[in-house]
């Protein structure tokens, strides 16, 4: 990165932050942004509402921009990853027999509400990733005539295998198959393009590599197919004549707001409207991509020529993701863990080994120090 954004990030002395792939921590722009509209809430509270609305018009159009969607009306402003997958999951008119295929490295979140619908007849297939010849044809081979949706991580979050989205939603929209990505691994950090990629949906919450807050993430429904999704959850929000409360007839809105059924987290917005703005206006998501690879690239390099320690993630770059994982040869994990977080690197313990996840503003030196501290453990 030519341009230094530490003023950004100003974090405290002592500290390496290496868990994006966790909860990531605020530019300084979105804690002021917070401050200021909770200041603005205490002295003259919704006076200024519809200068609120226009926030949120900014935010959809930014997670257009973030993932390339057709309109900013194709994006919806939801809690979590979780309610999205479920707003597919409990939406489709499943038939018993379906069947819907997806990895065995996926975060509960993309488990647990397809898991739900077994007392409907449907079958999850978890497919081995690790089987070759690729993770991708691993996953295309568990596919039949009774597969109704796939749904995966764009990355892995134990490991940072880094999959092939375009191969998959080519091979899924060929034969009608709806194709469902779970991008909170990817967004904020990677280039990444729903048309490209084929997507039917994609959902992800802010407060990892997007740097916003927890309770505030992103909906997409390829707006072809908005009407496969039935609703579970209604109120004011969700409706086309949204403000006209003395409209008895209503009808569902026509945009993506159908899966925003009340109230949205508005100081949520605030935030994540600011670290979205950085990471698209005035850094890039070139940008902040290049610089995450390289981070990668560094850490795997180094990794590999370490004899104490024993690379977990893929060593091919073509599977880069922002996340690295490893293991020390001769101390338990568990153990290097704590001594890390103890010596101020945050970092997480994930997929049999310590997961590093650094993000574009990340110094250099934050990661030799970070390695050094677990050859010396």
């Amino acid at each position: 990165m030519k341009k230094d954004y530490s003023d950004q990030f100003p974090q405290k002395k002592g500290i390496i932050y290496l868990n994006h792939a966790a909860v990531a921590p605020w530019p300084r722009r979105t804690a002021a942004a917070v401050k200021n509209f909770a200041e603005e809430n205490v002295i003259i509270g919704a006076l200024r509402y519809p200068q609120w609305l226009e926030t949120e018009k900014k935010l959809r159009k930014l997670a257009r921009l973030l993932i390339n969607a057709p309109s900013a009306d194709d994006i919806a402003l939801i809690k979590n990853t979780s309610e999205g997958l479920s707003i597919v999951a409990s939406g489709l008119d499943w038939q018993a027999g379906d069947n819907i295929v997806t990895s065995n490295q996926e975060f509960p979140s993309n488990l647990i509400p397809w898991q739900a619908l077994a007392k409907r007849g449907v079958k999850l297939r978890e497919t081995n990733l690790s089987v070759e010849p690729t993770p991708e044809d691993s996953l295309l081979a568990q596919i039949d005539e009774q597969t109704r949706l796939l749904t995966i991580s764009s990355v892995q979050y134990a490991s940072g295998l880094k999959m092939d989205l375009e191969k998959i939603g080519q091979f899924c929209r060929q034969r009608n198959i709806l194709f469902c990505v779970d991008a909170i691994q990817s967004l904020g950090s990677l280039n990444f393009d729903c048309q490209t990629i084929h997507a039917d949906f994609v959902i992800a919450d802010g407060h990892k590599w997007m740097l916003g807050p927890e309770g505030m993430g992103i909906f997409y429904c390829r707006p072809e197919i908005k009407d496969q999704l039935q609703l579970h959850q209604f109120g004011w929000h969700m409706v086309e004549a949204i403000g006209d409360y003395d409209n008895k007839d209503w009808s569902i809105a026509r945009s993506a707001r159908r899966f925003e059924c009340g109230s949205l987290n508005m100081i949520g917005i605030f935030a994540l409207k600011e670290s979205l703005d950085l990471l698209i206006n005035q850094v890039s998501i070139a940008q902040v991509e290049q610089a995450v690879l390289a981070n990668t690239a560094y850490l795997v390099e180094r990794i590999q020529t370490e004899p104490k320690l024993q690379l977990l993630s893929s060593s091919s770059p073509d599977r880069y993701s922002g996340i690295v994982t490893f293991k020390h040869k001769k101390v338990d994990s568990s153990i290097l863990y704590h001594h890390l977080i103890e010596q101020g690197v945050i970092c997480a313990l994930r997929g049999g080994g310590i997961r590093f996840s650094p993000h574009f503003y990340t110094p250099r030196t934050g990661l030799v120090q970070a390695l050094n501290l677990c050859l010396n453990v």
